[in-house]
């Protein structure tokens, strides 16, 4: 098992708002040059897209919910195909349905990634990255 983070970051650290769907000042860094930069499997995860598990906090699901859907090719069909964990205290069960294979992740964080014996990708969701980062879980 691996844990591998994507994260859409400045150089300077800026994290926030890569796409511009927050509406934040600065928002929409990412995709000055057009979407073509970043779609597709520029990461390679094809495989463990297939095998793995997505790991997302609430901000992050929730803005890919809305996304990912959507769209279609490949790449698409399988991150809406992927087995999702949403760490969230303030979503529901049902509230997972706008994006298939999405459930809320029991327990701590940590803990479950511990036990989990398939690939776990986070994308985003940095409070989780930090998580990780503090009990030096990622490989990636």
């Amino acid at each position: 098992m691996s844990i591998i983070v994507i994260g859409f970051v400045t150089l300077d650290g800026i994290m926030t708002d890569p796409t511009a769907s927050e509406g934040t000042p600065l928002g929409g860094w990412a995709l000055r040059h057009g979407r073509e930069a970043i779609d597709g499997d520029k990461f390679r995860l094809g495989r463990t897209l297939d095998d793995g598990v997505l790991l997302f906090g609430r901000t992050t699901w929730q803005i890919f919910s809305r996304l990912w859907p959507g769209r279609e090719g490949p790449f698409a069909a399988r991150m809406n195909a992927a087995p999702k964990l949403v760490a969230s205290r303030t979503l529901s069960g049902t509230d997972t349905a706008a994006w298939s294979n999405s459930r809320i992740l029991e327990g701590d964080v940590i803990d479950v990634v511990k036990h989990e014996p398939r690939d776990v990708v986070v994308i985003g969701s940095l409070s989780i990255v930090h998580r990780l980062m503090a009990e030096d879980l990622i490989d990636e």
